[in-house]
């Protein structure tokens, strides 16, 4: 069994807690390739498959939980929701006249209507994450420190996408997006000689919230690559238990 096998059932690991070096990983990797002959069973692709499986729903499932609460996008500044970059000049001329507050109260609205479609995020995550082959899961290994954020934005954004334009527009009517937006853009849209605001909020919110997903799982596999976790299951025990 080649090093880069046992090297990628470790990695695997990296969306659950607790730290070891990449040189016990390589460490590791040099023992399994040795177990035939120490009679130890050697790990199989379905083995490193379904290790990944695990590590990558554990991820998904953390950065869903970690988006969807109150405050989730509000106050996580990595992934907050900000005022529509193309109404920049709208913004700026609110707040010259007075309205920061109804500004400020928008661009919470937003955010929490992406805590609402955050909570729906993981049923799509899961079913990609099943859907790995051999292939997609060396491939992953193979990769660059977020290959494995990279593999789910490619098979989930259309799913993510379609599923989370209706919940953001039932989130945006329930924390009253529009009713503090329709008030800005009215008062800016009087003032003499500028251009006309009023862009799509629906898609700006659904895309904004599906790029924070995958931001909180990137910072996650990133980080873990370089420091991987503890084996908390079953299956990551058997590959890198001393026993």
């Amino acid at each position: 069994m080649k090093i880069s096998i046992a090297i990628a059932v470790f990695i695997s690991t990296s969306y659950l807690a607790s730290a070891q070096t990449l040189g016990k990983i390589v460490s590791k990797g040099k023992e399994l390739t040795t177990t035939s002959s120490s009679g130890k069973s050697s790990l199989t692709n379905d083995e490193v498959v379904s290790g990944l499986r695990e590590a990558l729903t554990t991820g998904a499932k953390t950065a869903a939980s970690s988006a969807s609460v109150v405050d989730g996008f509000y106050k996580n500044q990595n992934i907050f929701i900000p005022w529509p970059a193309q109404a920049a000049s709208m913004k700026d001329r609110l707040v010259k006249l007075g309205m920061q507050k109804q500004v400020t109260e928008f661009e919470e609205s937003m955010n929490r209507a992406a805590e609402e479609a955050a909570k729906s995020a993981f049923d799509i995550f899961a079913g990609a994450v099943k859907g790995m082959s051999v292939t997609d899961g060396f491939a992953i290994l193979n990769g660059g420190d977020t290959a494995a954020t990279h593999y789910l934005r490619e098979k989930t954004t259309p799913a993510l996408t379609e599923k989370f334009t209706p919940i953001i527009k039932t989130a945006m009517e329930k924390v009253r997006v529009t009713e503090y937006w329709n008030p800005l853009v009215t008062a800016y849209n009087k003032i003499p000689g500028v251009t006309k605001q009023n862009p799509d909020l629906e898609a700006y919110v659904t895309a904004k919230a599906i790029n924070g997903l995958m931001l909180l799982i990137s910072e996650q596999e990133a980080k873990i690559r370089k420091d991987p976790a503890a084996q908390v299951t079953a299956l990551l025990q058997k590959v890198f238990g001393k026993g």
